[in-house]
Order: structure tokens, then sequence, then C-alpha cells
């Protein structure tokens, strides 16, 4: 039952079936274009004006465009107000112009005493179109809502301003070109021109007035809705230029017209605009190359016929190249002042990434990301900027909020994530913001990686300084406990045998047999200290022998390349790590049988041990055998990983030369 209640709701508009909303819309958009095909037949039938070398007004595009770019926001969005104002408005123009040029017509050919009342409603349309046009539709676009109830204060002025306009025009003397008015208020003849004057003044201020909330809602809205907003501007300065300059060209307003429907269309159905602010800034490039080089060659003409009247062709064409010389200088210098608009001091991302390959230069790899994270962060005036490695965060500025992430990869690998905090006020943030991010992220991912390369030598360091102190404090202890009490009691039995040599020969002797039984145990543990620190197999044998002799009946053991010269810490570890994978596989995995491959590269030896056993267990977690060859291998700078199956296992390793 709520279900069912919800979609009825959401299938009426005011009371309105959507399906009826959108029949009205399209209804009225085919009743102005029939409007507008009938003022072609009625124009045809006037004196062409002198001020357009076109067939039609500006008021018959408006009457055809608005209606109907208002019927497809309302086919597409019925509950938005705005695309009812568009047909509202498109209506009224197009009533506005079909009933002025019959009014005239009927005066051309003699006149109609009915004239005056076709006047009146091309008057009442005109209001219309400038009430929905010039006051609703900037004061409610685009959300279809008021900013606050205060704006509803001008809104009512310019209705009353309106309607009064439309009462001087009820009382307003007779005239050969309205006809004859039969409510003429006599008394109001003298003040009819200066009322005129007044109302037109006060629905001037009236459209100031509108848009002026349109620049309030701009600095108060999101990124998403300045984009709206900005979209329909753009085509309004299309309409103002040639209305600013007048009569020569306002004739160019007739094409310029569908221009501002259909960007108020397209920036409210689709809103995630990101070109936008290119457009913009194109055109500001573009108008000021036009106007610094128009005005620089007009001045250059006026002085050439000033000063040089016989030579002024060939002055021209002197300004014409000077110009072209300067226009790449001066289009660099708008573009810059047109990106210092738009995005602020951090507009170019191309000098964004320069300031900070220069920044990395300088820095230290432990503080390259914070550097590139500050540059981020500035260029997208955000409030933070954050990178999450491994678990680690490392920001720039404060990050209450995210919102954004963007994964970093080198050369195809991730290596962490982008966090990135709420936008600040920027006009156009999401276009400047994808090309700053595109143009700064691999640079991120680059301090990354080094940051990532510098923890891990650090951790490296630290191992290799933990493991040779557990080395010395091993070394200690055999030395100070084993060796070392050995030695003090073998010198104890030398002075006893001394003492003992004369008096008791027997004892002498015996206590020498201790002292020879003791050195042999001395020469164990300096044998088995001196195999802690290096296999002697490896001198005697070479690494390969070395191997072999582990296990004399065991793996097979091939070698691929000359493993002469290896370096001792690579000899070393290769022959630890192959030791505790031989030890594993006699120890537990039940093998038939087992193989060690040894192959020396340019850059690195390459060790793979592999057998035919049971595999690890499902689950089973490295012990401290398994920890010590990554850990060798890593020491080195290189890599040990382990692969199992019930078909077997396989230990492969590279140690890098």
């Amino acid at each position: 039952m709520t279900a069912t209640a919800g979609t009825i709701r959401r299938s009426r508009w005011l009371g309105v079936p959507a399906s009826l909303a959108r029949a009205a819309a399209v209804g009225i958009a085919v009743v102005s274009v029939a409007l507008e095909l009938t003022n072609i037949w009625i124009t045809a039938q006037l004196p062409r004006p002198a001020y357009t070398p076109l067939p039609f007004a500006p008021e018959d595009m408006a009457g055809t465009a608005f209606p109907l770019f208002g019927a497809l926001l309302v086919l597409r969005l019925p509950r938005l107000v705005i695309g009812w104002l568009l047909c509202l408005g498109g209506l009224g123009a197009a009533t506005n112009i079909v009933v002025s040029n019959l009014a005239r017509l009927i005066v051309l050919e003699g006149g109609h005493p009915a004239v005056f009342l076709l006047w009146l409603l091309a008057s009442a349309a005109w209001g219309l179109t400038t009430y929905a046009l010039g006051i609703l539709l900037p004061m409610l676009y685009p959300t279809g809502r008021i900013l606050s109830k205060r704006w509803c204060v001008p809104g009512g002025f310019a209705a009353v301003a309106l309607a009064a306009d439309w009462v001087r025009v009820l009382i307003k003397p007779s005239t050969e070109t309205t006809g004859h008015n039969p409510l003429a208020v006599a008394w109001f003849a003298p003040y009819h021109h200066a009322t005129r004057s007044v109302l037109a003044a006060a629905i001037t201020l009236s459209l100031v007035l509108a848009f002026s909330s349109l620049v309030v809602r701009f600095r108060q809205a999101d990124p998403a809705e300045r984009r709206q907003i900005l979209w329909p501007l753009l085509a309004i300065s299309a309409l103002v230029v040639p209305w600013a300059i007048g009569d020569p060209i306002w004739w160019t307003a007739s094409l310029t017209i569908p221009l501002i429907p259909a960007a108020i269309t397209v920036a409210v159905l689709r809103y995630r605009l990101f070109g936008i602010d290119t457009v913009v800034s194109r055109t500001l490039v573009a108008a000021g190359l036009v106007g610094v080089i128009a005005g620089a060659y007009v001045l250059a003409g006026a002085a050439s016929s000033f000063f040089l009247a016989g030579v002024d062709q060939l002055f021209g064409l002197a300004a014409a190249l000077v110009a072209g010389a300067f226009f790449q200088p001066t289009r660099n210098w708008l573009q810059r002042l047109a990106d210092r608009a738009l995005y602020g001091r951090h507009g170019d991302p191309i000098a964004l990434a320069d300031g900070l390959k220069h920044r990395l230069q300088q820095a230290d790899p432990g503080h390259g990301l914070l550097a590139a994270l500050e540059t981020l962060r500035d260029g997208l005036a955000v409030t933070g900027t954050a990178v999450e490695i491994d678990g680690a965060t490392t920001a720039a500025g404060e990050l209450a909020a995210i919102s954004r992430t963007v994964p970093l990869v080198w050369h195809g690998r991730p290596v962490g994530t982008l966090l990135i905090g709420p936008p600040g006020r920027r006009s156009f943030p999401a276009a400047h913001d994808e090309r700053v991010i595109a143009v700064l992220a691999p640079y991120v991912a680059d301090a990354v990686h080094t940051m990532r390369l510098t923890t891990a030598l650090r951790s490296s360091r630290e191992r290799i300084l933990t493991a040779r102190e557990e080395e010395r404090r091993r070394l200690r202890r055999d030395l100070h406990d084993g060796l070392g009490q050995t030695l003090t009691l073998m010198a104890m039995t030398i002075n006893m045998a001394r003492v003992s040599l004369q008096s008791s020969p027997d004892l002498a002797d015996n206590l020498l047999k201790e002292l020879r039984t003791g050195m042999d145990a001395v020469s164990g543990d300096i044998r088995e200290l001196v195999y802690g620190l290096r296999p002697p197999a490896l001198d005697d044998l070479g690494l390969a022998g070395a191997v072999r002799a582990l296990e004399p009946d065991g793996p097979v053991v091939e070698v691929d390349g000359d493993l002469d010269g290896l370096p001792a810490a690579v000899e070393v570890a290769a022959y630890r790590i192959v030791q505790e994978a031989l030890h594993n596989i006699r120890k537990h995995a039940q093998a038939t049988w087992a193989k060690v491959l040894l192959r020396r590269t340019p850059d690195a030896l390459l060790i793979e041990v592999c057998d035919d056993g049971v595999g690890l267990p499902p689950g089973v977690k490295s012990g401290v055998g398994l920890g010590s060859m990554r850990e060798r291998a890593s020491e080195l700078g290189g890599t040990c990983a382990i692969a199992s199956d019930t078909a077997g296992t396989t230990v492969t390793a590279r140690l890098p030369l």
C-alpha cells in the first residue's frame, strides 16, 4: 500500500498527473510553433525592417526555441519549474510577436476599432515573457527553489512594476500606431511618457535584482550547481554583446537567443559537465585577442593616417606584421590572466608539475611525498590530501572528511591510495581538479614508491643491525661461556700439572691427558663458531660443491652458469636457503626425490628447490625456518617465494648480484 501511494505521488505534479503535465508542455510548444508559423505569413505582408537582413526577429527565435527546450525539460523532469518557465516565457514571446505584427498589418491596411485590444494583449504577453524569463527564471534556476523568502520582495516589486506598465498601456492616449483607445484617461496623457520612463527603469532594476540573486546563488553553490549556472551565463553573454553594441549587429541576437534555452537544458539534464571551464577560458582568450589586436591595428592605422598619409598602406601592412608577431605572447599573457581568474594562483597543472619536480629535486626521499601532497593540496584548493600506504597514512593539511579516493599505480603496480579532502570555493573545481589529478598523480605515485623503498631500506638496515648485534651477542656468549671457561679450566689444569709433576707424576700425566681432551673440545668449539660465520665448504668446494655435500645421496643439483666469483654474502645466503629447504624436505615432505637448481644471470642468482612431497598443510603459518629464508633474501634486496600443493613444494629465491 505504501509503495503504491509513493508511486501515485511521484506520478503527479501539483495534483496533475505527470502524463497530463507532459502533454500540456508539448501542447504549449506546438501552439508556440504554430504562432511563429503564422507570424512568418504576417511578416511577409509587412515592410522588412531596416535593422535586420533576416526574415524573422529575435522574438521569433525566442518564441520557438524556449518552448521547445522547455517541453524537453518537462518531459524529463515534470516537477522542475524551470521547464515550465521556459514554456510559458516562449509562449508569451510568440504571442507578443504574432499579435504585434498582426496589429501592425491591420493598421497598415486601414485600421480597425479592435486593434488596440491586440496591442493590449501583446503588452500582457510581453509582461508574461519578461516575468517568466527575466525575473523568475534567474531567481529559481537551477533548482526550481528561491534562495530565501527575502527574495520574494524583488519578485513582488517586479510583478507590481510589470502590472503597472500594463495599466499604463491600458489607459495610454490613442496614437496612430496603436489605434483608438476607448479606455484612455485624459488627465494621464501629460504624464504618459514620464511614467513609461519610470516604469522602464523599475523593470530594469527588477531584472538586475533577479540576476543578482543568481550571483549570490553561484557564490553559495556547490561545484556541480556552479557549472549549471555558468552554462546559461555563457550563452547570455552571446546575447548581451550584440545588445550592448546596438543596431549595427543587434540582428545577430536572433541567432544567439536559442543558445540560452539550449544551455539551460544541457546544464539541467547533464549536470556533470567538465568542459565548461575550457569553453569559458578559450572564449575569454579569444575575445581578448580580438580586442587587443584589433585595438592595436586601429591605433596603428589611425597613427599612419595622421603622420604618414603617403605610405599608410605600407604602414598598415607593418602593423599587421607586428600584430602577428605579438600574437602568441599576447595569447599566453591572456591565458595566464584567464587561468588566474578561473582557478586562482594555481591554474596551470603543468606549472604545478614543474614546481613539484623542483621541490622533489630539492627534498630528500623521506620528505618527497609530503612535498607532493602539499603541492596537490594547493593545486586542488582542498582542505587536505593524504596517502594511505600499507595501512599507514601520510597527510598534508586537515582531512576531516574524504571526498574522493584515487588509486596510485607505479608502473602497473598499486602502491597506495590517494585521499582528497573537501574542495574549496573555486569556480571550476571539476574540470580543473581532473586535470591536476591526472598530471600530479604520477608524481605522487613516484614519491610513494620512493617512500616505500626508503622505508623498506630503513627496515632492512634495522634488521641487519639487529641481526649483527644478535650475532655479536651469540659470539660473546659462546666465547665467554663456552670457549672462555674451557680455556680457564685448561689453564688451571696446566698449573695443577706443573705443581704435581715432581711429587706425583701419575697425577700430572692424568691432568695432561685431560688437557689434551679439552684442547680437542676447544678445537670443536672454534670450528663450530667459524662454521656459523661462513661454512668452510664454500671455500673448499664452492657453492655447487657445498650444496652437493649437504645431502651426498639426496637431491639432484643442477648448475646453469658460472658460479665462481659470487659475492660472499650471496654465497652464504644461497647456501643457507638451500640448507633450510633440504632440511624441511627431509623432516616434513615425505618426498621420494628433490632437485636443486642454481642459475646465474647477469644481474641475479636464481635458486629453485623442489620436491614431490605432500606439500605444506593448508593454512600453515611460516615458521622460523621459512621466515629465515625470506629474511636472508630480503637482506640482500632479493625475494624468496614458496609455492606448495599436493604435488610437492617449490622454493624459489632471487638474490641480486
